[in-house]
C-alpha cells in the first residue's frame, strides 16, 4: 500500500492510493471482493473487484497468487455501462471482463473513476457526442472541444495492483497504451488479452476511429459489412449467450 508523504508549507500531504475497505460484492457474473481505495493525489474514489485467490489477498504470501493476474483496467463510462448506450462497447466490454474473469477462477477488474470521455468528463463527453452526431470522429470532436484526445493517466491502477500484490498481469485490453503506462509503472504485462466485442450500426465508425487513430487492436472490424449485417440488439444477444 502507498503511504508516502510530502511536506508542503509546513503541512503533510498524503499522496498515492489508500486501501480504505474490503467488502464481498456478489454479482450476476460471480462473487468477488470489492477493495476500495483513496487516490490522494486526485481526490478520486477508486475500486478494484478482485475475483479468486490473488496477491496478497490470497493469504500466505503463495507467488503463484501474484503473476500472470489475468486484469481489466475498465474506465468509467456512465452511458456505456449503466445506460447500456451503443454509442460505444464500454458496457459490453465491462461485462465480458467480468465474465472472463470468473471463467478463468481469479482475476481484477480496476473500475477507474474519473476516465469518463477518455478522461474529459460527463460534459464534455456529451458534448463530444453532439458534434459526432453532427458528423466529426471521436477524435475531431474533442479537438474541436479544445481537449485533449485521450487525458486518461493509468498510474493509479498500478498503484492499486502494487497494493494487492501483484507484480505481472494479463491485461485484458485492445488499447496499447494501457500496456505502456503499466510497464512504466511497475506492472510487467505477460500478455495482452484482446476483448473484441462485435461492432454494430451505431458504433462501428467509432470502433474503426479508435483503431486508426487511436492504435487499438480490433482485427475483428476486418472482412465484413458490419453496419449492414448486424444491429447492437443482435450483438449484445450473442454477447449474452456466449
Amino acid at each position: 500500500m502507498t503511504d508516502n508523504f510530502a511536506v508542503l508549507a509546513g503541512t503533510a500531504r498524503r499522496s498515492g492510493v489508500e486501501r480504505v475497505v474490503i467488502a464481498p460484492l456478489p454479482t450476476v457474473y460471480g462473487f468477488f471482493q470489492a477493495v476500495g481505495y483513496l487516490d490522494h493525489d486526485r481526490g478520486e474514489e477508486q475500486v478494484a473487484l478482485v475475483h479468486g485467490e490473488v496477491g496478497d489477498l490470497a493469504g500466505g504470501g503463495v507467488d503463484a497468487t501474484k503473476e500472470g493476474v489475468l486484469t481489466r483496467l475498465h474506465s468509467e463510462c456512465l452511458t456505456g455501462d449503466a445506460f447500456g448506450s451503443t454509442h460505444c462497447e464500454c458496457g459490453d466490454q465491462l461485462a465480458a471482463a467480468l465474465r472472463a474473469i470468473v471463467a478463468e477462477g481469479r482475476g481484477i477488474l480496476v473500475y477507474l473513476r474519473g476516465h469518463e470521455g477518455r478522461g474529459i468528463g460527463l460534459l464534455a463527453k456529451l458534448q463530444a457526442m453532439k458534434l459526432q452526431s453532427e458528423g466529426l470522429d471521436t477524435v475531431e470532436a474533442n479537438v474541436a472541444l479544445g481537449l485533449p484526445v485521450d487525458a486518461r493517466d493509468y498510474r493509479v491502477a498500478a498503484d492499486i495492483l502494487h497494493d494487492l500484490g501483484v507484480r505481472s498481469v494479463r491485461l485484458l485490453s485492445n488499447n496499447p497504451r494501457k500496456r505502456e503506462s503499466l510497464q512504466r509503472n511497475g506492472i510487467k504485462v505477460a500478455e495482452q488479452v484482446p476483448l473484441l466485442i462485435p461492432p454494430c450500426e451505431e458504433n462501428l465508425g467509432y470502433l474503426l476511429t479508435k483503431r486508426e487513430r487511436l492504435d487499438h487492436f480490433l482485427p475483428h472490424l476486418d472482412g465484413g459489412d458490419w453496419a449492414k449485417t448486424i444491429f447492437c440488439g443482435t450483438a449484445k444477444a450473442a454477447i449474452t449467450e456466449e
